[in-house]
């Protein structure tokens, strides 16, 4: 059975900022946080925002305090003006796409037009858009029940706008009939974006499958929305909240599934229903690309890819300072990342169970294996280092211990100047750098101690194209994994900057590091071998913007050519050596 995914299934713009705010007010001190009204229609992101200490509140008690966020939705302008005179600090995470609307209401009601909203009359987003309406505003889905109150108006004046979340096609045909009957309406089209390009695909993905799983909260109306687009399709359609909802004899008949989410639908959530899809497969035909996915994942859950990956970059690394090029040094690098990334994992599992619940699960079923190889492989590196000099040894050891001390507490107590800073990993952005000094310095330095008549341009030069491959890479993976690292409150680059911030500086440092790396080997600082590392500095900004621009949104496909980019440096760096 093969499964396809929708680019676009997942958190929408708006349901992915609010949450973030959310998250992040859950994170720092500021008193009780609530929110106003559930944040999304979800209710295993509610179940976890309330055990995150964020709590709902559907009226304005009297003489109550703290923080409150104002939903995804919106509200009425009556309403917020009551939270923003009560005692309540008010935080707006009223998605910008509702902003509009709303102001698109407010402006024209005031100009003597009568607003006509296309939408679900008790849906949330649609009581706070008709509170702009000074309460004119008229509400329906369906253009025959409003045929009478459209006539009744003596105006004749109306501008037409849509819940935001509503079906393309029927606001299309809804707004028809108002121009026809009154040509001087103004019709906006209001639909996010979003939501027309998942309703788009959702209809390629239902010609192209045997039948159709939409994952989503059994209240939100996108969700629902994206079910009866699949079953107008003719094909087998279930919406299902979470993986448990599955039956196997559903996809008995099934070659390709479908699977399609909900705009407040968590990745996590998308991960788990997507595997255990995976493990109903049982048509032959499929079977080896079954079985070479499973291989493909395996290695994936081992940070087997990061470790080659990391042997090939420190031989490229290697090439650059034109020293002997010892394998002993890649594969002491090779087991020093996978020994530290296994344990890691280890220690930053709250975080695994949101960024990648597959590879969460597999840890703990595996906790012995992965353990015993994990410490075998940093031992193992070590005698290596030793066998080289006492020097190389203690470099190895000093940043064995480093890597370890990255998730513990180094600062037993809190201190009131440090705040919640009591480990390496709570301080914003130090994993991405932390991680890169690490490769840096022990693909680059350790090769070379001892060593005679060292070129230390190219030394340097190595440490820095190892670096900073290295953190584009981190970085990157610390976008895709933001939402995990939010909930467990982790400091990554993306939630120091903001996903948008860390995305640009990404962008601007790989154009950076290429050009350097080209002027390097133009001036002679670096041999001839710079200009072909280049490329790899190419493919780091061509997935950048291929997740930015949603041409691929697959984490699988994504991660993969993450490292495969760091084993392409070690390929061009072997072949350069043997053709040079």
């Amino acid at each position: 059975m093969k499964i396809k995914l929708a680019k676009t299934a997942g958190f929408c713009m708006g349901v992915k900022r609010a949450i973030e705010i959310a998250l992040f007010q859950a994170n720092k001190k500021g008193g009780e946080l609530f929110t106003y009204g559930p944040l999304i229609h979800n209710e295993q992101v509610l179940e976890l925002l309330r055990n995150k200490g964020v709590n709902i509140i559907n009226d304005i008690g009297d003489g109550e305090k703290g923080r409150v966020i104002i939903r995804a939705h919106g509200i009425s302008p009556v309403e917020k003006k009551r939270l923003e005179e009560s005692r309540y600090k008010v935080i707006d995470a009223t998605c910008p796409r509702v902003l509009k609307v709303q102001a698109i209401i407010k402006k024209y009601s005031k100009s003597g037009y009568v607003p006509v909203i296309f939408g679900d009359l008790i849906h949330p987003e649609v009581v706070g858009l008709v509170g702009y309406s000074n309460g004119k505003g008229i509400v329906s889905n369906s253009f025959d029940d409003i045929k009478e109150t459209l006539e009744q108006n003596k105006e004749k004046r109306f501008v037409a706008v849509s819940q935001t979340t509503q079906d393309t096609e029927a606001y299309r045909t809804f707004t028809k009939r108002l121009k026809e009957i009154y040509p001087e309406s103004i019709i906006f089209e209001t639909i996010c974006d979003e939501t027309y390009k998942r309703q788009g695909e959702a209809k390629v993905l239902a010609s192209e499958s045997d039948c159709m799983v939409i994952v989503g909260g059994k209240n939100s109306g996108n969700t629902k929305r994206l079910h009866e687009i699949s079953k107008k399709m003719g094909r087998p359609s279930f919406h299902i909240e979470t993986e448990d909802e599955l039956d196997s004899s559903w996809f008995s008949s099934a070659n390709t599934v479908g699977v399609t989410a909900g705009a407040s639908t968590p990745n996590w959530m998308i991960k788990r229903v997507t595997e255990r899809l995976r493990a109903m497969t049982n048509n032959s035909h499929y079977y080896f690309e079954n079985f070479a996915g499973k291989i493909f994942q395996f290695i994936n859950k081992t940070t087997i890819t990061e470790s080659v990956g990391a042997f090939s970059l420190t031989y490229a690394g290697i090439a650059l300072t034109e020293n002997e090029k010892s394998i002993v040094y890649p594969l002491i690098v090779m087991l020093y990342v996978y020994g530290m990334h296994v344990l890691n994992r280890f220690l930053d599992k709250e975080a695994n169970k949101y960024n990648d619940p597959v590879i969460a699960n597999f840890y703990s079923k595996n906790k012995v294996l992965l353990l015993s190889s994990s410490l075998a492989a940093i031992f193992v590196g070590m005698g290596l280092s030793l066998s080289l000099g006492f020097v190389q040894s203690l470099l190895f050891a000093g940043l064995a211990i480093l890597g370890l001390a990255y998730s513990i507490p180094i600062i037993p107590l809190k201190s009131k100047y440090l705040g919640r800073y009591s480990k390496i990993k709570d301080l914003p952005g130090s994993k991405d750098l932390t991680e890169a000094l690490a490769w840096g310095i022990i693909a680059s330095f350790l090769p070379v101690i001892g060593a005679e008549n060292i070129f230390w341009p190219g030394v340097l030069l190595s440490f820095f194209f190892v670096s900073s491959m290295c953190y584009i890479r981190t970085g990157f993976i610390n976008i895709l994994n933001i939402q995990g690292d939010l909930i467990v409150g982790k400091e990554t680059l993306p939630i120091a900057l903001g996903e948008k911030r860390a995305f640009n500086v990404l962008i601007v440092l790989t154009t950076l590091f290429s050009l350097i790396m080209l002027c390097s080997a133009i001036s002679g600082l670096a041999p001839r071998l710079g200009y072909l590392l280049v490329f790899c500095f190419a493919i780091s900004f061509v997935y950048l913007i291929s997740y930015k621009k949603y041409y691929i949104r697959d984490e699988y496909i994504l991660k993969t050519i993450v490292e495969f980019n760091l084993l392409l440096a070690g390929l061009i760096a072997f072949v350069w050596t043997i053709f040079r």
